[in-house]
């Protein structure tokens, strides 16, 4: 009985056939370029006149690896594009620039989402939709530009130039001015024609901009304001950022206090109106307590005057006739401002005020009328005639200045011999 040897339908004819068909497949691949996988003719302009990677245009390359990198291979098709293109290398190292900032978006593009190729000799090699497009990472945002003021679509074109990297700065005026002519030539007038210097897009200084977000809210009679009032002639975003938020930065003028109490308006002072004011004078180095607190501002500020009124007692306290000027003009030393009276005297006195016997003795006692003069008669037993009788049976006929022979209040200080 004889063996069938081979293997079902494979025989050594079969995979003959095989290995040729391979091997015609192979060179027609390799003569060809690749071309039978190609899925249209490759673009043959050459926008730059001058060669690029050996080549004038796409047309002339002949390997399809020089363009798409095998599975295999840890390149992408981007990075075979930047072997030749060398200038979007540069670009792409750099922020500021088209390709740089596209490369900072949070979506990674690849050249061919927006230059695809393969659409015949003479089709375009930029193709930008801006429904997908990442204006955004630009600086500009495209949300609120989807449509003209006439309602048809916005094209690349109504913004910029034949190059698509510039931007021609007049459009946002000629678009702006069809839909409201007085107020986008008032608004040229107060911040400048560098539209893109202040406006990202999205409108964030329109009428939907809210102030109180901002480190300065808007309140009371700051809300009615204009936004020149306060920044004067802006012409970019740090411009109207920069605006000082010192209340004297604008109220300079109104200040009567003449910077005494600083730049802290807001203390006294509130956006509802400039006055009335509440005033603090606990802040200041004169604090207000006792019967002070009751004193009108008018009675020691005259005229509106704040800065430099004297902060003596002084200055509003006549001296009164009692004290003689012995005192000077520290009356806080003995008064307080509970009350002009009772008082404490805290002087050193010549006379011992409790005679030594630790008695308290009020300054009337002894100084009926000025503290210059005293007298001793009316205390205890010293009666004028009292007094003149002991005294001239002592043999003392000049008795009149007490302290000069009781220099401590006792009565047996004097000298006893009878020379006075």
């Amino acid at each position: 009985m004889q063996h069938n040897r081979r293997l079902g339908c494979f025989t050594g004819t079969g995979a003959f056939a095989g290995l040729v068909a391979i091997a015609i497949i192979s060179a027609f691949i390799y003569f060809t370029g690749g071309a039978i996988f190609s899925p249209g003719g490759l673009n043959d302009q050459n926008q730059g006149g001058q060669p690029i990677g050996g080549v004038m245009s796409h047309a002339q390359i002949q390997q399809c690896k020089t363009c798409h990198a095998e599975f295999w291979s840890a390149d992408t098709m981007s990075d075979r594009c930047q072997v030749c293109h060398t200038d979007i290398t540069a670009q792409l190292r750099s922020p500021d620039q088209l390709h740089g900032a596209m490369a900072q978006a949070s979506q990674k593009y690849e050249c061919r989402d927006c230059h695809p190729d393969h659409r015949g000799a003479s089709a375009s090699l930029t193709e930008l939709n801006l429904a997908s497009f990442p204006h955004d990472a630009l600086g500009f945002s495209l949300v609120k530009h989807q449509s003209k003021a006439d309602g048809s679509a916005l094209a690349c074109s109504d913004c910029h130039t034949s190059d698509h990297a510039a931007f021609a700065s007049d459009s946002c005026l000629e678009c702006h001015r069809s839909t409201d002519m007085v107020f986008s030539d008032g608004h040229i007038l107060s911040y400048g024609a560098d539209c893109l210097a202040c406006h990202d897009g999205v409108d964030r200084y329109g009428a939907d901009f809210d102030h109180n977000k901002f480190p300065f809210p808007l309140t009371g009679k700051h809300a009615t304001l204009t936004c020149e009032s306060c920044h004067l002639n802006p012409h970019s975003a740090a411009d109207l950022q920069n605006v000082s938020r010192e209340c004297v930065s604008c109220h300079l003028e109104d200040d009567i206090h003449q910077g005494a109490y600083g730049a802290k308006c807001d203390t006294c002072h509130s956006s509802e109106a400039w006055k009335p004011a509440a005033f603090d004078h606990n802040l200041s180095a004169f604090k207000l307590d006792g019967k002070h607190s009751e004193v009108a501002c008018a009675d020691c500020h005259q005229n509106g005057v704040y800065q430099g009124t004297p902060a003596e007692c002084a200055s509003c306290h006549a001296e009164p006739v009692v004290h003689s000027g012995l005192f000077g003009a520290d009356c806080a030393s003995c008064h307080t401002t509970t009350a002009w009276l009772p008082a404490q005297f805290n002087l050193q006195h010549i006379f011992p005020l409790d005679h030594g016997d630790g008695g308290q003795v009020s300054c009337a006692t002894c100084h009926p009328s000025t503290y210059t003069t005293y007298t001793c008669y009316g205390c205890h037993e010293h009666t004028e005639s009292e007094i003149r009788s002991k005294h001239l049976e002592e043999g003392i006929p000049d008795f009149q200045n007490c302290a000069e022979c009781h220099a401590n209040g006792r009565k047996n200080d004097g000298d006893d011999d009878g020379d006075h």
